[in-house]
């Protein structure tokens, strides 16, 4: 059992299926206190059901008040979890502002709001955990889906922020950046995510997995998929070669189409 979890009050957005349901099971098992958000009602009161925990669906970026008096008043851990992936950005693609506006609202705006909401109590106490699934796309990028690889630097960007500026006053963070995820949204990632992704797909269990063993390191950043450390390091150390290397794959990925 994680100390640290145990018996907290945890709200975890996106939560009826994926990677969301994984880290809600993973919480209630560890003993925490959960909240399970989704858009889709009838997800999150499964999910709910199962784990003995509490349902709360609507928007993700809009339920931090209630999930505080679900949880009795106190919200100790905020999983957000909640994401949207519209492909869009080359040459075959249109521009889609609504693909956009939606990516930028959900990705990032929505950690906005619930940080904004959640820090002056976390401050005020001294102790808060901020969880954001962000994507091994934020810290990459990804062919194919420039709204989710631009919003997902952003998210990647906030939860980076929050901890360099809060940390020392008792607020944790953890970044999860996984590669391929075995769940809808990889599936609605089409082409790109078979060509790109689906080889090394891991079970959402997975990553509940590593963000556990994250929180016992007291470590920020969460990778899953080992490798990304890899290729984040070459991206850093040459980016021109590690971009020429990227632009190889689009172009493998385009032929194959």
């Amino acid at each position: 059992m994680v100390e640290a979890v145990r018996d907290a009050g945890v709200v975890v957005t996106g939560a009826g299926g994926g990677i969301g349901a994984a880290l809600a099971r993973r919480f209630a098992a560890e003993g925490a206190r959960v909240v399970v958000n989704d858009l889709d009602a009838g997800r999150a009161k499964a999910v709910a059901e199962e784990i003995g925990a509490i349902a709360l669906p609507g928007d993700a970026s809009a339920i931090v008040t209630e999930a505080r008096e679900a949880l009795g008043g106190t919200v100790d851990v905020y999983c957000a979890n909640a994401g949207v992936a519209s492909a869009g950005g080359d040459a075959d693609v249109p521009l889609d502002e609504q693909a956009w506006a939606a990516s930028w609202d959900v990705n990032v705006m929505a950690h906005v709001r619930a940080a904004h909401e959640l820090l002056p109590g976390w401050l005020e106490r001294g102790s808060g955990r901020f969880v954001s699934t962000v994507s091994a796309a934020g810290l990459l990028t990804m062919i194919g889906a420039a709204p989710y690889s631009v919003t997902k630097h952003g998210t990647y960007a906030f939860a980076e922020w929050l901890s360099l500026t809060y940390r020392h006053r008792g607020v944790k963070v953890h970044a999860i950046c996984p590669q391929g995820v075995r769940t809808d949204m990889l599936d609605a990632t089409g082409s790109a995510g078979d060509f790109v992704l689906r080889s090394t797909a891991i079970a959402p269990e997975v990553v509940a997995e590593a963000l556990f063993k994250g929180i016992e390191e007291d470590r920020f950043l969460i990778l899953p998929h080992p490798e990304v450390a890899k290729f984040y390091q070459a991206r850093a150390a040459d980016p021109d070669r590690w971009l020429t290397n990227m632009n190889r794959l689009q172009q493998k990925w385009e032929a194959g189409r």
